[in-house]
């Protein structure tokens, strides 16, 4: 099978060519958009990955050029069409599993991070001053955190937390047993999870529902200098709102890995260009802010399930028999 790779990232090449060698493969760094689309003339699929641009508008060129088939190397489909995927007849499959510890550890990472101010305490320390002040955290033991989702990673998130001796309460509508018995996890509403809740984590699939759940109201209702951390998807949060609210105090730190127009900005290199967008701008001045660039998932393990998967996924196809991970 002839397979163009969008997005194609140093970091995965190795794994892409040792788990899909069975396949004839078009490396490409650019992104899928409405422009790019002529680079997959003469594949019989493509691979994407979270930030390329599977409109209605790109999946019907790219039913033209002949491409049948899209193996996405995410979980999330939320940058997909599905409906006119289904409409033109082109198949997608993702991964839906490759390393929620990998997501879930990093998430907890963010949190020590801006708890103990070690960006702060480390830049100092290279400036040659060791002074303590300014850097006091606060213990992790006894605190409340609320976590919005209770998946695959925000179960691993739970039961890191029970190990910090955190009370934890959580928002899903589909209650984990496990988590409930083992973990002493509390289900509640939203609301009540945002106005009791020291650290909030989010990892929620972004949906209708589900976007900007971190708004003003919310916001509001949160405790005063309480902690957000977003590893999900950067629709959750209202940006701007959380601006603001860091400007009051109302939120006391802000970890993400993800936001919301990251598409064309992370997994590249800008340093020698001027910073275009103003709110991520705005975002990087504050100290009490830890912004990493969609790396949560990036350890050995998941590149290798991300990598194998796709490599399944494509096989079956190629055989003509459907993956058991197609949407």
């Amino acid at each position: 099978m002839k397979v163009a790779i969008y997005s194609t990232h140093k970091f995965e090449k190795t794994y892409l060519e040792n788990y899909c060698k069975a396949h004839s493969l078009r490396f490409l760094e650019t992104r899928l958009t409405i422009e790019t689309v002529g680079l997959a003339q003469g594949m019989d699929a493509i691979s994407i990955f979270v930030n390329d641009d599977a409109s209605a508008p790109v999946l019907q060129k790219l039913k033209e050029t002949g491409v049948n088939y899209i193996a996405l190397r995410s979980a999330g489909f939320n940058h997909v069409d599905l409906k006119e995927a289904k409409r033109l007849g082109i198949r997608l499959a993702r991964v839906p599993d490759y390393s929620p510890a990998a997501i879930a550890e990093h998430t907890v990472a963010l949190m020590l991070v801006l708890n103990r101010k070690l960006i702060k305490a480390n830049t100092r320390v290279h400036d040659m001053n060791f002074s303590l002040d300014g850097l006091t955290g606060f213990d992790m033991s006894g605190k409340t955190v609320g976590i919005l989702g209770t998946g695959k990673i925000g179960s691993v998130v739970a039961r890191i937390m029970h190990g910090f001796n955190c009370h934890i309460l959580a928002y899903d509508p589909y209650e984990n047993e496990e988590l409930k018995n083992k973990y002493n996890v509390r289900y509640t509403d939203y609301q009540t999870l945002f106005k009791q809740s020291d650290i909030i984590t989010l990892h929620l699939p972004l949906t209708p529902e589900s976007k900007y759940i971190i708004n003003k109201e919310n916001i509001e209702s949160m405790k005063t200098g309480a902690m957000l951390i977003n590893t999900s998807r950067g629709g959750l949060v209202d940006t701007k709102e959380v601006i603001k609210a860091l400007k009051s105090g109302k939120i006391g730190s802000f970890g993400i890995d993800v936001y919301e127009e990251e598409g064309g900005l992370f997994f590249e290199d800008h340093s020698d260009i001027i910073l275009q967008d103003d709110v991520i701008a705005r975002l990087m001045t504050f100290q009490n802010v830890m912004i990493t660039s969609h790396q949560a998932f990036l350890t050995h393990e998941a590149l290798v399930k991300i990598a194998e998967t796709t490599g399944y996924n494509l096989e079956c196809w190629e055989k003509g028999t459907s993956s058991v991970n197609e949407i």
